[in-house]
């Protein structure tokens, strides 16, 4: 969404506020299209003695799967935004500035960016997920499979074998 900020720039006190929905579906992480519903973002635009401060949140519902059973998971993933927006660089180089070009600014291209930032690398059905069997695939959590647990060095394989022989 572009926000024109001449109304603004002018006057004091002013606000610009905003609310509206991205389509990120077709956006891909992880090789996945984890977005299926809109984001919702929502701020304001406000000049206080001149300066513009831009304030925003976006809220997503991100599907994804579970990183050890491969369920699917849903979680909430929400994002603040706050920035001072700039038209030039300042001396102090400030995580909270901005720089804008011209008379507005694109919205999706500062809050989208700080949403898919805070999307966790792998995420979980439950904290205690006990992942798939990786022998034959059976999803653990559902209970045991019946594959042998025991694992035996392939270096020492040749012993197991003078083992079995006693039996």
């Amino acid at each position: 969404m572009k926000l024109d900020l001449k109304r603004i720039s002018v006057t004091d006190g002013a606000v610009i506020p905003f609310s509206y929905d991205a389509d990120l579906t077709k956006e891909e992480m992880n090789g996945e299209y984890p977005f299926r519903t809109p984001v919702h973002i929502e701020g304001e635009v406000r000049n206080h003695l001149g300066v513009l401060r831009l304030q925003a949140s976006a809220s997503a519902l991100y599907e994804t799967q579970c990183a050890r059973c491969l369920t699917p998971v849903k979680k909430d993933v929400t994002a603040q935004c706050s920035y001072v927006l700039v038209q030039e660089v300042q001396e102090d180089d400030r995580d909270d500035m901005y720089l804008i070009d011209g008379q507005s600014i694109e919205l999706d291209d500062i809050i989208i960016p700080a949403l898919l930032l805070e999307v966790d690398f792998a995420y979980y059905c439950k904290p205690d997920c006990k992942g798939l069997c990786p022998k034959c695939g059976k999803n653990l959590n559902e209970g045991p499979c019946g594959c042998s647990t025991r694992e035996i060095d392939s270096r020492l394989a040749v012993l197991q074998k003078l083992l079995d022989k006693d039996d």
